[in-house]
């Protein structure tokens, strides 16, 4: 029914290379779910599929048909078309019924499709019952194709037009159809239930609640392509934020619901967002732009007046004209009102309807018809739960009593009439969550109580007016301004941060929005997303100067910011007659100066100068303006400077340019902060990244330290095991093969080998006894130079302990490593050691060495450790064999790796006798083998024999 953006996307980039029947089926899809994206492509690419048609089985192909009705049948009913979309929705629906016995599921879902499109062209006729009807079969239908999502979103819908005639009625009958767990639905289902609650919400005055559901509404709607859904919920949830008071919010949210429907061109979608935006407008005191918006909203949508945004925008007009005195005006809307109601059978248009009424015939003079009106209308909203009906009804009730000598209710909890209406009303707002009290209902209650003499009361609630009046004013769009800012400057790229700039935004666009057409709207709106969007102040001052010169007469244009001290202004930027001006430095204390007067006074200075008349601190070098417009760059609370527009014509800024000119300071002012911010934000992060990379250096530095053998230079062993796995694991690598089969040289030759050389000086302790400790420390210096001759860069020469070194051979097969450590006892033993007092000792060292992998018969490996452990055995050999000679203990292809490590000297005789384990050694003196000393001859090639 709908389709993800995502999933759009997917189709787009296959359709090119499809062909066939799959290109069909592509092309199909596509314009179905572009219908309301984009309705022109959906016809475009209808077109080129209809001639394709012929070619599908007769079954098959009117379904597809049927399809390519609805694709002309939604647009028609958006751009208002009715006739037209109720012609295609029935032809779809005769080609569903002659493929429903062939293709069940894929008629009934194009049959819920098309009886879900006449619903909506009943209901913009104003048949509202006719509209219920075609979505219960709609819901059938869905039913039938075993469709949940489909009958999902048409119950849901079903659900909110209920809601419209009935709330409580309809949250009875559909409590238990809709889980709250929103998460476990599909995102498209989920967005109509969240809408469904919201409706709910809204009409039992739950205001918050109802925003919060609609908001995830308004998204599921915008990424499912339900363009005119997105509209309704966006206008929905601005009337949420007007019925809290919070008018600004309101008023960005029907701007941008206004922005989507311009976009379309459908009348509708239009006209509710002109007539939603008209009563903000109203609510905030600004009555003739609200009724230049309301008297476009009702031109807009007279074709259509059988629709229900068609009577909201009559109770609007009521209440306008009741706002201007025209009582009979407002009489004649809200009777209107009242049969458009009862027509729609929804309860919130009869109620608002009688309560209208009430309002005119009490001006009037006709004060019976007005409180039978007005009881009437608290009836209705009683009997339907809605409690800011209520509250409006008693509202009017108790005006009514004041204006007229009318008997009192029975029975009566107050002194008098008025103030027992007016107390049930605060009763009844206090239990509304969120819900600001109206000044205007709390004042009147407060003159009450001071006419009956209770003074205390009186004053108290005095108070909680002026504190209401406090919550309803424009500071908390200043705070939602500073918190844009926030956001922007460290989410600048996100669509979030884009939200909230556009909510800071509305603080200065406010007075604009008042009093501007739509297409003034749209345009100073395009700028101040312009502006904001530059982070350096030099292009700040360019776009405003830009923008101010093709929207103000400015001869003379500049921008004053406030210094850090706080105690002058200097000009950033001006302009005059298209030159640069000259650098001015102002006190901020100037008495004289407009430009601090601004500043100090935060506000907006005009200045209107006759032909005669002086500026008092002319800046040398400029034109003697006569028009001076001056205005502070506020950003919340706090003023970064001032910003000027002059002109040398007498009164060339009236009431649109001053608005204009706000806006643009507004603007400007957000820029600017964030720009400074994001200066700051950039140095912050340059200092960082520097201490990062100094951070960085010293602990490579440390780390260095901590794997270096100071004395010698040498790696030490914590740098030995951080490295050795890894050269242990490329080692095995190379023997993956060779340990699946049985061992050969060929195989032997072809791995790859680690060598471990324990490496020990012999009879170090009498030099450090001898000729002491700085002796012994040369000697292992000298040590370390001889090794690094032997070994390649590439090996690791590791300071093991005392005069013990290790040497890992990375690059040297087993069979050239004998021949390595002869060149090492020779590196050591053929050259004499100096001493630091020139003494030369000879010196001489032991080797073991052993050879990774030590290799059994069965694939199972001793870890490199127990093979640096053999290392050491072949040291001990060499040590306990007279010294200054290299032993090792290799593995032939018959050595079994059972206990060969952890009984190796224990059973090293008996395997030399076995042939299993040779003994590799340059030695030929007394051997010590399982503690036990005895000789062992030696053949030629060196094996135990």
């Amino acid at each position: 029914m709908f389709a993800l953006d995502d999933e759009l996307a997917r189709w787009e980039v296959v359709l090119p290379e499809a062909q066939g029947s799959e290109r069909s089926k592509l092309l199909l899809t596509l314009a179905w779910h572009l219908r309301q994206r984009d309705p022109a492509r959906a016809q475009q690419l209808s077109s080129e599929l209809a001639p394709l048609l012929s070619q599908l089985p007769p079954d098959a192909g009117m379904v597809q048909r049927a399809r390519l009705h609805l694709i002309s049948a939604e647009p028609a009913w958006l751009r208002g078309e009715l006739d037209t979309a109720h012609y295609h929705a029935q032809q779809a629906l005769l080609l569903c019924e002659q493929a429903a016995d062939t293709l069940p599921a894929s008629a009934a879902a194009c049959r819920a499709d098309a009886c879900w499109i006449m619903a909506w062209v009943c209901n913009d006729r104003g048949a509202s019952a006719d509209g219920d009807a075609w979505l219960r079969q709609a819901a059938a239908a869905a039913r039938v194709a075993a469709d949940p999502v489909r009958t999902d979103i048409i119950d849901a819908a079903s659900g909110i037009c209920d809601a419209f005639g009935d709330g409580r009625a309809a949250q009875q009958r559909w409590r238990d159809r809709f889980s709250d767990d929103l998460d476990s639905l599909p995102p498209i289902a989920a967005g109509w239930v969240s809408d469904f609650f919201g409706t709910c919400a809204f009409l039992r005055s739950e205001y918050g609640r109802a925003i919060g559901h609609l908001m995830r509404s308004f998204e599921t709607a915008l990424a499912t392509g339900q363009i005119r859904r997105a509209i309704i919920v966006a206008t929905n949830i601005g009337n949420g934020f007007t019925s809290l008071n919070a008018h600004e919010a309101a008023l960005d949210w029907m701007q941008r619901g206004l922005d989507l429907a311009r976009l379309t061109g459908w009348p509708l979608s239009i006209g509710m967002c002109l007539m939603q935006t008209a009563e903000t407008l109203r609510q905030l005191g600004q009555r003739e732009a609200a009724q230049s918006l309301l008297r476009e909203a009702l031109t807009t949508l007279a074709p259509l007046s059988g629709a229900r945004a068609y009577a909201v925008a009559l109770e609007y007009q009521g209440d306008l004209a009741l706002d201007l005195g025209n009582h009979a005006a407002a009489l004649d809307s809200f009777t209107r009102l009242a049969a458009r109601g009862d027509a729609l059978r929804q309860n919130d248009f009869q109620s608002s309807a009688r309560r209208g009424q009430a309002h005119a015939l009490s001006h009037l003079g006709r004060a019976e018809e007005a409180q039978a009106a007005a009881q009437a209308a608290l009836a209705l909203a009683r009997a339907h739960g809605d409690a800011s009906g209520q509250i409006a009804a008693l509202h009017v009730l108790a005006d009514i009593h004041s204006r007229h000598d009318l008997p009192g209710p029975a029975p009566m909890t107050a002194p008098n009439a008025v103030l027992h209406y007016l107390q049930l009303a605060l009763e009844i707002a206090a239990t509304i969550d969120g819900y600001t009290v109206p000044g205007p209902l709390l004042d009147a209650a407060a003159r009450e109580y001071a006419a009956c003499g209770d003074y205390q009361r009186a004053y108290t609630i005095a108070l909680r007016a002026n504190v209401a009046r406090d919550q309803t004013h424009s500071r908390e769009a200043t705070n939602r301004a500073i918190a844009m800012q926030v956001q922007y400057q460290t989410e600048r790229a996100q669509t979030e941060g884009e939200h909230h700039r556009q909510l800071a935004a509305a603080e200065a666009q406010r007075a604009e929005v008042l009093q501007q057409t739509s297409a003034t709207l749209e345009h100073l709106s395009a700028i101040g997303q312009e502006i904001t969007a530059h982070l350096d102040a030099a292009a700040v001052f360019r776009v405003l100067d830009r923008h101010v010169q093709g929207l103000l007469d400015a001869t003379h244009f500049a921008i004053f910011l406030l210094q850090p001290d706080g105690a002058s202004l200097v000009c950033e930027f001006g302009v005059e007659a298209g030159k640069p001006l000259p650098p001015v430095r102002i006190a901020a204390a100037d008495p004289h100066a407009y430009t601090a007067r601004c500043l100090r006074e935060r506000r907006e200075l005009l200045l209107e100068l006759d032909d005669d008349g002086a500026t008092a601190n002319l800046i040398p070098g400029t034109l003697p303006t006569l028009s001076l417009l001056f205005a502070p760059l506020r950003v919340g609370e706090r003023v970064l400077g001032v910003m000027t527009v002059q002109s040398l014509l007498t009164h060339s800024y009236g009431e649109r340019e001053r608005l204009i000119f706000r806006t643009l300071c507004a603007y400007g002012a957000i820029a600017l902060d964030n720009a400074s911010a994001y200066r700051q934000v950039a140095a912050t992060q340059e200092q960082l990244l520097e201490k990062n990379v100094e951070l960085e250096q010293a602990y490579k530095a440390l780390e260095e330290v901590s794997l270096t053998d100071q004395l010698t230079g040498l790696r030490n062993r914590r740098f030995f095991l951080q490295n050795v796995d890894a050269d242990v694991a490329m080692s095995l690598r190379g023997y993956e093969t060779v340990l699946h089969r049985e061992l050969n040289e060929c195989d032997l030759q072809a791995a790859n080998d680690l060598v471990f050389f324990m490496v020990d000086l012999d009879h170090f302790k009498e030099v450090n006894d001898r000729y002491g400790h700085a002796a012994g420390d040369s000697i292992l210096v000298q040590m370390q130079e001889r090794l690094r001759e032997v070994f390649r860069e590439s090996d690791y020469v590791i300071r093991w302990g005392g005069e013990e070194f290790l040497v890992l051979a990375r690059a040297t097969h087993r069979d050239e490593a004998p021949g390595v450590a002869e060149r090492m006892r020779r590196a050591v033993a053929e050259r004499d050691f100096v001493l630091p007092d020139g003494v030369r000792l000879t010196k001489t060292c032991s080797i073991g060495f052993a050879c990774f992998p030590f290799l059994p018969e069965q694939p199972r490996l001793l870890s490199w450790s127990q093979v640096v452990e053999l290392a050491d055995q072949g040291l001990y050999i060499a040590k306990r064999s007279g010294r200054n000679g290299w032993a090792a203990l290799y593995s032939t292809a018959q050595t079994r790796a059972e206990g060969v490590f952890a009984r190796l000297m224990r059973q090293l005789e008996q395997a030399a006798a076995d042939g299993e384990v040779r003994l590799v050694s340059n030695l030929t003196g007394p051997l010590v083998l399982g503690g036990e000393r005895r000789r062992i001859g030696l053949s030629s090639d060196l094996e135990l024999n």
